[in-house]
């Protein structure tokens, strides 16, 4: 989807407040209504905007704990990797899964209240799973950044 600068802004604005109102956000990018609800939906159609969701404070909620999980795999049989991939994005703990280039097949991120509770998860569930090797699991001891909105300045920068 060819998106203009249009686009970008409401794009932009979104990232930063998903519920803005449409009058606020065609204020902001420089519209009128009408067009910028036209846009919004057709963004939404296209998929380029999915669900509005809440971004909750982990630590707050008692999930202080995060794990990113190295996996390799035994096999990279196309069943052994479907079989795989559906029981990690079915694990409650698991909030991202990503398939990997290098030494690791898979990237796990892995939220839970404790140490011991990322012990009873590594042992219960994650060896557990389909074709599995080996797991090397690190803990972040901070977070220093966690920005869910996507760099659009650099949209246009690759036109130029």
């Amino acid at each position: 989807m060819k998106l203009d600068t249009f686009d970008l802004r409401i794009l932009q604005a979104l990232q930063q407040q998903s519920d803005i109102s449409v009058q606020a956000l065609s204020e902001q990018v420089g519209l009128s209504h009408t067009p910028c609800w036209r846009r919004i939906k057709r963004l939404r159609e296209a998929g380029v905007l999915g669900a509005n969701v809440a971004l909750v404070d982990a630590k707050k909620v008692g999930l202080g704990v995060t794990v990113f999980v190295h996996a390799k795999l035994n096999s990279h049989d196309e069943q052994v990797l479907a079989d795989f991939e559906a029981e990690a994005i079915a694990m409650e703990e698991v909030i991202q899964c990503y398939i990997m280039s290098g030494d690791m097949d898979y990237l796990l991120r892995v939220v839970v209240p404790s140490i011991e509770q990322y012990e009873l998860t590594l042992k219960r569930r994650l060896v557990r799973l389909p074709g599995v090797q080996s797991l090397n699991s690190s803990f972040a001891l901070r977070e220093l950044k966690n920005n869910h909105q996507l760099p659009l300045q650099l949209v246009n920068a690759n036109k130029n």
